[in-house]
């Protein structure tokens, strides 16, 4: 059966529900439906089409940390755009790299701040040195993100629905497997 984008009431993603627990916040009222599948469930006395996109009525407050932009890979990468933020080309994830700013020989730590995401090219030609000692400038000053990509959410899911994309935020790049409309 299809899942169900959960948003909160402000129309930001919280979770990913499964047909059964969509279709009981949809009967406690709780929920608006705002895209469906094709789909229905069907009772003895009733039908309603399976929801495919459910916004709670009332907002949930998340704890910060919920809300904390978590210090992974794919964040830095986010966070960085994708580009070496020595040469400030783009490139494919297999393409980058991580580079400590300050070195940790140097007692630079594996923090928002000190990360960075680089090129091969660049990371090698910067090596065990700061940038300032390599004679390289870096793109923007790395710091930890205010925002919280939606990709925290962990949609597990390799090809979300199509009618999922409007509601998942501008901070992710739609991959191209996604489904074409």
């Amino acid at each position: 059966m299809e899942l169900t984008l959960l948003l909160n009431a402000t129309y930001e993603p919280l979770r990913v529900v499964d047909w059964q627990k969509a279709i009981c916040l949809l009967w406690q009222g709780k929920v608006e439906v705002l895209e469906v599948y094709d789909r229905e469930i069907r009772g003895v006395s009733f039908s309603v089409k399976l929801p495919s996109v459910m916004r709670l009525l009332k907002m949930v407050r998340l704890k910060d940390s919920h809300r904390a932009v978590k210090f992974s890979r794919i964040n830095i990468f986010t966070r960085d755009s994708y580009s070496c933020q020595y040469c400030n080309h783009k490139f494919r994830t297999e393409e980058l790299t991580f580079d400590h700013v300050v070195p940790i020989a140097k007692g630079g730590r594996k923090t928002w701040e000190n990360i960075v995401t680089a090129c091969w090219r660049c990371n090698n030609r910067k090596s065990g040195r700061t940038p300032e000692e390599a004679g390289m400038k870096l793109v923007k000053r790395p710091l930890k993100p205010r925002w919280n990509p939606v990709i925290t959410i962990t949609i597990g899911i390799r090809n979300w629905p199509e009618n999922w994309r409007d509601y998942l935020y501008w901070n992710v790049e739609l991959d191209a497997e996604a489904p074409d409309g």
